[in-house]
């Protein structure tokens, strides 16, 4: 049976109200900032869905939110500290490039840095459940492999995130969903302290919504989008719980597997027409649901309920008894709500797209 310490959700959620309060108060500052210092996206291409030039650099108000939040609740461990340390220089190298481009090796590289101070610190993915359900072995034990398995994963997660965003409130949103899935399993496990980590994170996210959604007035940026997926990346590693024996190797797939899997399937798309990977174009999933016909807000809509069962499928094999039947519950409820706001607003744009017409025609 699950036993919940009320004083610690209390805890919880001073953290996620105080983040919160501090990123949505924080975000005009830095769009002023932002505004000062030149890091404005200015729509030059296909790939650009805004029409005017917006600030960028916005993901500097969701980690100082964060920070202040994860200082005065959190516990700072010696991994907490390296993950912290990284995500510093995972922030400045974003407010450099949203300021100046930067090339892409050279961010690669700056990120290969953070991640192995993460590792050096002792976050690393050392053991991890056997996918071989007829294995004799219940672990699989990567020993010297650990360590740059886990700079991988860090960078790639770091990257994938940064990959989707490209709606307006889409990687924020999605950013969110997987801290609020992390928070779960952590509540569940229990894992106090990530809870008090993920609940400032999803706190800081949230704070910074209300700008960023369609119209967004300001963006993150690399800023924000390469902060988001570096943290996330690191406290997905189930060796950062210890609780890998129960915790099924695919939970961190799940957790980020929209942009996980938006990554692979542009890398190898990319990859198969001689192209290089690397290269920016118009085909992420974002891409080609606006393609098909859906408005940015239906797309982002969308994607928010994939991305929300993910993190529930996540949570679920995480959990057992009466948690789990809640969340289906809770998982159905959320469901039908989105679905229904995502048909209503698809009939409302079709509606506002034939009366157009209609009096475009009567004008003629």
């Amino acid at each position: 049976m699950l036993v919940i310490d009320i004083k610690f959700i209390l805890l919880a959620l001073a953290a996620f109200v105080l983040s919160s309060v501090i990123s949505f108060a924080a975000t005009p500052l830095v769009k002023r900032l932002a505004h000062k210092v030149g890091a404005v996206d200015v729509p030059n291409d296909e790939r650009r869905m805004h029409k005017v030039p917006t600030p960028r650099m916005g993901g500097l108000a969701i980690f100082l939110a964060f920070l202040f939040s994860v200082l005065l609740f959190v516990d700072i461990t010696v991994q907490l500290r390296g993950i912290l340390i990284g995500a510093v220089v995972i922030v400045v190298l974003g407010i450099v490039d949203d300021i100046v481009p930067l090339p892409a090796l050279f961010k690669f590289a700056v990120q290969i840095v953070a991640a192995y101070i993460v590792v050096a610190h002792g976050t690393v993915i050392s053991t991890f459940t056997n996918p071989n359900v007829f294995s004799a072995s219940p672990f699989i034990d990567l020993g010297n492999w650990g360590i740059p398995v886990t700079i991988f994963w860090i960078v790639a997660i770091t990257n994938a995130v940064n990959l989707i965003d490209g709606l307006d409130g889409l990687a924020v949103g999605v950013s969110s969903i997987s801290a609020f899935s992390l928070l779960l399993i952590a509540i569940v496990l229990p894992e106090y302290n990530i809870a008090l980590l993920m609940a400032a994170l999803a706190g800081a996210c949230i704070g910074f919504m209300p700008y960023n959604l369609s119209p967004a007035k300001i963006f993150m940026g690399d800023t924000g989008s390469t902060f988001l997926g570096f943290l996330l990346a690191c406290v997905s590693i189930q060796g950062l719980f210890k609780f890998y024996a129960i915790v099924s190797f695919a939970v961190p797939f799940l957790i980020v597997g929209l942009p996980l899997f938006d990554t692979i399937f542009t890398f190898s798309r990319r990859i198969m027409k001689g192209q290089n990977p690397m290269k920016a174009d118009r085909l992420h999933v974002h891409h080609r649901l606006v393609d098909m016909g859906f408005s940015q807000k239906e797309t982002v809509t969308i994607l928010y309920i994939m991305s929300g069962l993910l993190g529930l499928a996540a949570v679920v094999l995480a959990t057992t008894g009466e948690f789990r039947f809640l969340l289906l519950i809770l998982a159905f409820c959320l469901a039908f709500i989105l679905g229904g706001k995502a048909y209503i607003e698809s009939k409302k744009s079709k509606e506002e797209a034939e009366k157009k017409k209609a009096e475009e025609k009567s004008e003629e």
